[in-house]
């Protein structure tokens, strides 16, 4: 058919060409190519999330030796990551004539799988864990003396940890602290040969010491977290384990109560230790897997009991009596340090902040004007002397509940820093006394710091025996106390240099290293 335009000539129209790729349909081709393209990236991302290896957990299982050291010199591979496996036999756990409502049930192969003061003196804990004059307290007879406390650190590999524990648990880091903060190697390896040391004189049980065994049992784990010695640790996990499952056995034959002798003053002193020591031990292992059975119950029944046993006047006294009765800043401090240990380890505890509150006015209300903490009250050092030997635990509460700049701490410490001595074969040897205060003075930092660690590092270091133990002091509050009690106490004090973080107080030479209310 010919068209014709409007002059009536013929149009002639050029046929198109269609080139071959229109011929098979070329556009529609590559908009499939392409869709189906999108596709295979979509899929091949998928895929990849999907499969990938998943992040890791934190963990507390050391991959290598060092007693628990995180080292990346050493690879064990016949060390289960997910188990605590005892060499001893813990097939059974179980708290026999207990009155709690729960028992540790049979471990069978799920737990199988799984990973003292021995009389603290003879003379009452140096008027600490003793009474003053009526040798109330860890052993029998008159006690004269000061307090106690602990500490902590965070580090990468242990970022579930509070920040005041962490730390502690490189030995990189543990190492440069110690420098920095005036250490040097001797302290670490006095260190390491004391918890050798403790380690072969655990009895069978799991505990230490053959009197108020709660008490030493609780220094001594908390010697072994101090060094991040925990129930995964290479060398030190199996007596770590024993020593955490005899306390809780303690607690549940008494529902949460923690003592050797529950007729004796001296019991509020074991059951604060223990408690303390087991706060620092759900803190550590509330990660492990499998769980060690029931110790968060044990730990929140036994920091509970100190919240509701109270004294009325803000302390606590002998025997957990809540009206009248005898209270003290030696017995003050330890409630306050577990208490503190508490709070980090993520478990309910009634009325704390309430409570702790009264216990902090309690020690302000019992420091002299001269800015030293008295036993019973501001005008009553501990035992005879004149000294404030409680003037420590006095500070070191008030820092680790976040007082550290307060005008009382700061008193406190200016009267350590002038007052303090420390020789091994005298009076001035308390070991007890040395061990707030080597603590309060780290946390106060710089000059206090500094003018302590001169008097007291070396005096630890030159008395320690070849075997790891240490030699009796010359202190006659209480006979240089025992075997353990001193091993226990010299550890902790040498390991004030790694054990907490700082709150900005200054620390040792380096600056602030050292902390109050982060400390656990």
């Amino acid at each position: 058919m010919e068209i014709y335009d409007e002059e009536g000539n013929p149009i002639v129209i050029e046929e198109r060409k269609i080139g071959m790729w229109q011929k098979i349909g070329g556009g529609s081709l590559m908009f499939a190519a392409l869709f189906h393209l999108i596709l295979l990236i979509i899929g091949a991302f998928w895929i990849f999330q999907v499969t990938r290896e998943p992040e890791k957990k934190v963990d507390f299982m050391p991959p290598g030796g060092g007693g628990g050291e995180r080292s990346a010199e050493h690879q064990v591979n016949n060390k289960k990551r997910a188990v605590i496996t005892p060499t001893t036999n813990v097939k059974r756990v179980f708290a026999e004539g207990a009155t709690a409502t729960y028992a540790i049930p049979e471990q069978g192969d799920n737990f199988g799988e799984m990973s003292t003061l021995s009389s603290l003196s003879g003379g009452g804990m140096s008027g600490g864990l003793g009474g003053t004059g009526n040798g109330k307290g860890f052993g029998h007879g008159s006690g004269n003396g000061g307090g106690l406390g602990n500490g902590a650190g965070k580090g990468k590999l242990f970022g579930l940890l509070p920040d005041t524990m962490g730390k502690r648990c490189s030995k990189e880091d543990r190492l440069q602290r110690l420098a920095q903060n005036g250490g040097n190697p001797a302290c670490e390896e006095a260190v390491v040969k004391s918890l050798r040391w403790l380690k072969a004189h655990q009895n069978t049980d799991g505990s230490w010491g053959n009197a108020t065994q709660p008490a030493l049992t609780g220094l001594v784990l908390l010697a072994y977290f101090g060094h991040c010695e925990t129930p995964s640790s290479e060398e030190y996990g199996d007596s770590c384990t024993k020593g955490i499952l005899y306390l809780i056995d303690v607690g549940m034959k008494n529902n949460g109560k923690m003592a050797s002798n529950f007729t004796a003053n001296s019991w509020v002193y074991e059951h604060g230790i223990a408690t303390y020591a087991l706060a620092e031990a759900q803190t550590f292992c509330k990660d492990l897997k499998p769980e060690i059975p029931y110790l968060s119950e044990v730990a929140q029944k036994a920091g509970q009991f100190i919240i509701d046993n109270q004294n009325a006047n803000g302390g606590w006294a002998y025997a957990y009596a809540t009206s009248a009765g005898h209270t003290d800043t030696s017995v003050a401090g330890w409630q306050l340090q577990a208490l503190r240990a508490c709070s980090h380890t993520g478990l309910k505890y009634n009325q704390m902040t309430a409570c702790v509150d009264k216990g902090l006015k309690y020690m302000i209300s019992c420091q002299n004007a001269n800015g030293g903490f008295g036993y019973s009250g501001p005008g009553a050092p501990a035992g005879n002397g004149k000294f404030f030997s409680l003037t420590g635990v006095g500070a070191l509460c008030l820092q680790m509940w976040g007082k550290g700049g307060s005008s009382d701490v700061r008193k406190g410490v200016k009267y350590i820093k002038e007052n303090a001595k420390l020789d091994w074969n005298t009076q001035e040897s308390d070991l007890y006394s040395h061990y707030y205060m080597s603590q309060a003075m780290m946390q106060a930092g710089g000059e206090n710091w500094n003018a302590y660690n001169a008097i007291f590092r070396d005096q630890l270091l030159n008395n320690q025996n070849a075997d790891g133990s240490w030699k009796p002091t010359g202190f006659a509050g209480h006979g240089g106390g025992s075997d353990i009690y001193r091993n226990a106490f010299s550890t902790l004090m040498l390991e004030v240099y790694y054990r907490f973080l700082s709150t900005g107080g200054g620390g040792g030479a380096g600056g602030g290293v050292m902390g109050g209310p982060h400390r656990i």
